[in-house]
């Protein structure tokens, strides 16, 4: 029996194969495989990670459940994304693109627990005194904060146990090896590995621990999937126009996945963005509004905010219908595009259409369907839209429009910014008004729009 035996492991799934493959045929991803060294168990030898949280059996209704312990990060957004703070003990992972601002977050947020907490940043990629003088730079109080540069995991791991801090951040986790480990630096083994110890490590010491990962060319973390279900949150940091960043949580076992963190980055670093409708609402006069333009109110978690949608409908150049959409679901925006045509008698079908949405978030609410049906129809027939105009409304293939979830706050948040004019889908009970235009069908609020005084 050989000693050392060799497999493939794709990096985007952690599906494993025995010889080299071109596709996964797991996630069908191209050239991901990865070659691993596996050794054959070794009873004699020793050193090897242990992965145990509690090797006791015991009967659950004798466990003693402390209430949750929450720590505040210092960041109104990143408390919120995590479910109102810093769960004790938990394990999160942070992803987002290089240079996004994921190590500068982490560092300001050490800043701030650190005053009350024992903290430990394991740098890997970057030296002390290149992490002093960010913080410098940044104007952080950098006096109780303890820095670690070594990646082996079993110095880390005695290091951790001798220090017991309360947060620990780990930049990054590609950086981290183990020796009991027979792969390279970096390989989806080694993450693996690394990441399950260190988290079960944090666990049993009752602290917390963030992983900053690298993301792949697709935007998802770096590494097999299975790393992001061995921790308990799973954060992405991305990038919006006007240089706002956007945190979203992909996986969150003690808080709600559809909150969403706004910040802005400036010289002095990142900062929360309290009001979101000043980046999603272009500037503009109150007398005039572009054809192809509509507003409506969208809710993410426990925040509204209004947004823009722009439309613009152009005489297709070969012949055949386009759609660039990057911020709306392409299915979606065809989805409508064939609803108007049908129940319009609107021809788009030779035509080219571009939507985006203003300062760059992507949209998922349902409720934008109706005001994208309205920047479409108003773009293609070039008639503006009201200024104080705001519309929300599901749109179902025979042209319905339906009811969609938190109307009143979207009501309230379109209100709050002086929108004075809505189209909404019916509600049993409630009548239209000259600022309120309650609509059955996507023929009823085209007429209603175009048909509201300006």
């Amino acid at each position: 029996m050989k000693e050392v035996q060799k497999r493939y492991v794709c990096s985007e799934c952690g599906h494993t194969e025995s010889k080299w493959m071109g596709r996964c045929p797991e996630c069908n991803s191209w050239n991901s495989f990865e070659e691993e060294i596996v050794s054959a168990p070794n009873k004699s030898k020793m050193g090897a990670p242990s992965t145990s949280l509690d090797n006791k059996v015991r009967k659950l209704s004798e466990i003693h459940s402390d209430d949750a312990i929450r720590l505040s990060t210092g960041f109104d957004e990143l408390d919120r994304v995590l479910g109102g703070g810093v769960m004790l003990p938990s394990s999160v992972l942070i992803g987002g693109e290089p240079g996004i601002g994921k190590s500068t977050l982490m560092l300001e947020m050490l800043s701030f627990l650190s005053t009350t907490n024992d903290v430990l940043y394991v740098s890997g990629e970057e030296s002390p005194s290149q992490v002093k003088l960010r913080g410098e730079r940044l104007g952080l109080n950098l006096s109780n904060i303890s820095i670690f540069c070594d990646t082996r995991l079993e110095i880390l791991e005695e290091t951790i146990e001798k220090l017991v801090p309360k947060i620990i951040i780990v930049d990054s986790l590609q950086t981290l090896y183990s020796s009991s480990v027979p792969s390279m630096q970096g390989s989806p083994n080694q993450i693996r590995t690394c990441c399950l110890v260190l988290s079960n490590i944090a666990k049993r010491l009752g602290c917390s621990i963030f992983f900053v990962g690298h993301v792949t060319k697709d935007g998802s973390i770096a590494g097999p999937k299975i790393v992001e279900h061995m921790v308990d949150t799973v954060l992405y940091f991305e990038s919006a126009e006007n240089g706002i960043r956007l945190l979203r949580a992909a996986k969150n076992r003690f808080g709600s996945v559809d909150e969403i963190g706004l910040f802005e980055m400036d010289e002095m670093g990142l900062h929360g963005l309290k009001d979101p409708s000043e980046v999603f609402l272009s500037s503009r006069g109150d007398d005039s509004l572009p054809p192809g333009i509509a507003f409506t109110s969208i809710v993410e978690g426990t925040r509204a905010f209004v947004v823009e949608i722009q439309a613009l409908v152009v005489p297709a150049k070969s012949g055949l219908q386009r759609i660039y959409s990057d911020k709306i679901d392409i299915a979606r925006v065809s989805r409508i595009a064939a609803i108007l045509e049908r129940h319009t008698d609107l021809k788009l079908s030779d035509q080219d259409i571009y939507v985006n949405v203003a300062g760059g978030v992507r949209l998922n609410d349902v409720s934008i369907e109706l005001p994208l049906a309205l920047a479409l129809y108003s773009s293609k027939i070039n008639r503006s839209l009201p200024v104080k105009l705001v519309s929300f409304g599901e749109l179902s293939l025979a042209g319905e429009v339906r009811n969609v979830p938190f109307i009143e706050r979207k009501h309230k948040a379109a209100a709050d910014l002086g929108f004075d004019l809505v189209i909404s889908p019916y509600i049993k009970g409630r009548k239209s008004s000259e600022s309120l235009v309650l609509v059955k069908s996507v023929k009823s609020a085209v007429v209603g729009a175009f048909n509201i005084k300006h």
